[in-house]
């Protein structure tokens, strides 16, 4: 824990060490745990985790973290349905701060009232990772039990260190378990992620690059349908765009026909 006050050249100087052990973690030189170590003399906090985001399996794995079990199993599985989760999602939004969220929202979220609340939560803020190709691969939760002061400088700090947050998240865990068994029953036949044959011949193509016109030529369909196709990929797999769906495909193994 960090003292009361800190100096803004004193958070600035811990976001520093915050990037290192993000970008040592990133290498699989250290742990996921480093960073958040690190991201306590940035911040005070009670509690911190980093989750990654499995999309297989549509829930978030915890790769560090001192939450209790029931909180660490709301974040994991059920945070993603919460009614505040839409807020945060946002890539343009900076976190999202306790303190900040409407009242009404706040007393809607089964997160709230039935998680932070009984840990004698004040604040703290939930700040969603996005990959530099725009997938969205976890998020980081930090609370505290003492409202923090205003005005903040690690609401800043912690908007710059969520590149490199999303680098350590995104890397360190490696493909999740589901991912190279999809790989496995995409190569023997079966379906990985609930894609019909032809949506993965779609998703294949997307690996190459290939335009819808370029893939419409190459299947013997329309390019509206494969426009058709990508839109259902995109949702079955929650990405939000055709690269993130390639880059997807490349770590299950799934490569167009010749």
């Amino acid at each position: 824990m960090m003292a009361a006050e800190r100096s803004t050249a004193d958070i600035l100087d811990a976001a520093v060490h915050v990037r290192e052990a993000a970008r040592s973690a990133t290498t699989g030189a250290t742990g996921v745990d480093g960073v958040l170590t690190a991201l306590s003399e940035v911040m005070e906090y009670d509690h911190a985790s980093l989750a990654r985001w499995d999309p297989l399996r549509r829930r978030h794995t915890t790769l560090a973290g001192n939450y209790p079990d029931d909180a660490t199993a709301y974040i994991e599985t059920r945070l993603h349905h919460d009614p505040v989760f839409p807020l945060l999602r946002s890539p343009a939004r900076g976190g999202l701060w306790l303190m900040d969220v409407p009242r009404q929202l706040l007393a809607a979220s089964p997160g709230f009232q039935q998680v932070l609340r009984p840990l004698g939560i004040e604040d703290g803020v939930a700040q969603c990772l996005f990959a530099a190709d725009g997938r969205y691969v976890g998020m980081l939760n930090v609370s505290t039990r003492r409202p923090r002061r205003a005005p903040d400088p690690a609401r800043a700090v912690v908007i710059l260190l969520t590149e490199a947050l999303a680098a350590a998240v995104d890397s360190h865990a490696g493909p999740p378990p589901e991912a190279r068994a999809a790989a496995g029953r995409a190569a023997d036949g079966r379906r990985p992620g609930g894609l019909s044959p032809r949506e993965l011949q779609v998703l294949a193509e997307l690996t190459a690059g290939r335009t819808n016109r370029e893939i419409a030529g190459r299947l013997y369909i329309t390019p509206r349908t494969v426009g058709t196709h990508i839109e259902h990929i995109l949702a079955k797999l929650d990405l939000p765009n055709r690269a993130a769906a390639a880059a997807l495909a490349a770590t299950w193994g799934i490569e167009p026909s010749r």
